[in-house]
């Protein structure tokens, strides 16, 4: 009888992102104490509408003024330690990286895009060899080719839903009834 090894990487799923990933700061993508920051927030849910304790949230997006050309700032790293030192709490960046908390909760605070009514998501979860691409639009924006693509119900699933003062909320679900509207790139 052969013995039983336990798994390699190779062999499970994961997560193993969960160490590595995630750094300091990363959901501030706005400056600190920037008048025009909002707050995306949201959960997580597996298909059996089960909150995702365990994933990680990436959000991409142009500066208020529509640049795309970013700015490092994200994982900059300490001169004395070169551990990294997370945001220097200055500068856009227009990329965020958080992990969701115990209820599947998650929460970047950024700035307006310019240029396109959305943030670019991608969502890395457990039992998922690859990761996810969506939108998290901040307004039903009719002129939008996805959204004019996408039937009503469809089309919610993308649409954040407001929460004054100055905060916007969109759930993510994996699968099942309401699953949200991922994109596939070839």
């Amino acid at each position: 009888m052969t013995p039983l090894h336990a798994p390699t990487p190779s062999q499970t799923i994961g997560p193993f992102y969960g160490n590595a990933l995630p750094f300091a700061d990363g959901g501030e993508i706005a400056p600190r104490a920037h008048p025009d920051a909002i707050t995306l927030h949201g959960y997580v849910y597996d298909g059996a509408a089960e909150p995702v304790p365990d994933a990680l949230v990436e959000i991409w997006q142009p500066a208020p003024d529509g640049s795309r050309a970013g700015a490092h700032g994200s994982l900059r790293r300490d001169p004395a330690t070169g551990r990294a030192a997370g945001r220097d709490g200055v500068t856009f960046t227009g990329f965020g990286r958080v992990p969701t908390d115990a209820d599947g909760h998650w929460a970047v605070r950024t700035l307006p895009p310019g240029g396109v009514p959305y943030l670019s998501v991608a969502l890395f979860a457990r039992g998922l060899l690859h990761h996810l691409y969506t939108r998290a639009y901040l307004r039903d924006e009719p002129a939008d080719r996805l959204l004019a693509s996408l039937d009503a119900g469809r089309r919610a699933t993308l649409l954040a839903l407001p929460e004054p003062p100055r905060a916007y909320r969109f759930d993510m679900r994996l699968q099942g009834e309401g699953e949200t509207v991922f994109l596939g790139f070839s």
